[in-house]
């Protein structure tokens, strides 16, 4: 039997108790539940106090192992997605690897911002199909708020956390799983989303102030909305011509979860109904790399996702970068 595809075969999300709404935003900046919402879309959003970015990541790779109905013995990568982690070293997916009880197996993590999901399924894919991996965990999670500047209201009023995770495995079956991939960056966008990385102290250097703000997550909204709007389409097409499926086929589409008015031009731009948009922004705002992941969590276990659909993931962010996979169930 020669592998030739990557089926999902599980999913599980960890998501934060503790809720955050636009009407407690409204005691700590200068913002309201309207203009929250008329902008954004979001109404809420999860915050993971006093919880570690591995955590997270842990409760929802046993959640997706559990649906796989696999052990983390089966395991043959993991791989993480996350800006947000908790050490600069070890990595999140070594951390993971131990606390899950797997092999000694490749452990990666991938920090690609908002498209890390995209992408780390994208080097699954291509390890299965190498022939290199048989069963591959991807997991996506973010602690977004500890990098949030709490007094800048036009970006603590969009981001939350969150965590979720896939089971990949190799099948010999053409017709479903991932028909294609596609992950691309535009760096010349580099500055329009960004994030310091803490500052280290240079024995070497003369002496110089730190920014208490610098590990704040930093926006050009405008800028980052004109790169989407030319991004998120190009992803979509490549992914559907590599995979040869015309946007008619399409049952869902699973965006990355940014803003409800991006949401509404990728319906425009593919003539395909609101309802065919997955949406949860409104719950858990923006979760970076964790929010595609968690739509796929909550559409299988509401019963959404069947047999013989063919489904449009794609996510977009800093970097900038951006991508899409199709995927047929």
């Amino acid at each position: 039997m020669g592998i030739i595809n990557t089926q999902l075969i599980g999913t599980g999300s960890c998501i934060p108790d503790l809720v955050l709404t636009n009407e407690m935003l409204e005691q700590m900046v200068d913002t309201s539940d309207e203009w929250i919402v008329q902008r954004t879309g979001v109404r809420e959003r999860r915050i993971a106090k006093n919880t570690h970015t591995w955590e997270l990541a842990l409760g929802a790779a046993r959640n997706a192992l559990a649906d796989a109905q696999i052990g983390a013995d089966e395991l043959d990568m993991i791989l993480v997605s996350t800006c947000t982690p908790d050490y600069n070293t070890p990595n999140t997916a070594s951390v993971l690897q131990n606390e899950l009880g797997a092999r000694q197996i490749g452990a990666i993590d991938v920090n690609n911002a908002c498209t890390g999901f995209i992408s780390a399924t994208d080097i699954a894919d291509s390890y299965i199909k190498a022939g290199k991996a048989r069963t591959v965990l991807v997991v996506s999670a973010e602690t977004l708020h500890r990098v949030v500047d709490y007094t800048d209201r036009s970006t603590c009023i969009l981001f939350g956390d969150g965590a979720a995770a896939a089971v990949y495995r190799a099948t010999d079956d053409r017709q479903i799983g991932i028909q294609s991939t596609f992950i691309a960056a535009d760096g010349a966008g580099a500055d329009d989303l960004y994030m310091q990385a803490l500052p280290v102290e240079d024995p070497f250097a003369a002496e110089r102030p730190v920014d208490p703000k610098a590990r704040f997550l930093k926006m050009k909204g405008a800028a980052v909305v004109r790169f989407t709007a030319r991004a998120v389409p190009l992803a979509i097409d490549t992914a559907l011509q590599r995979a040869g499926i015309d946007a008619e086929a399409i049952d869902w589409v699973v965006p990355h979860q940014a803003n409800l008015r991006i949401l509404d031009v990728i319906a425009r731009r593919y003539h395909l109904p609101k309802e065919k948009i997955y949406v949860n922004l409104d719950r858990y705002g923006n979760t970076s790399s964790a929010s595609v992941p968690i739509c796929l969590d909550e559409m299988r276990k509401n019963g959404l996702l069947h047999a013989g659909q063919t489904i449009v993931c794609t996510g977009f962010g800093g970097g900038l970068t951006y991508g899409a996979f199709v995927l047929k169930l």
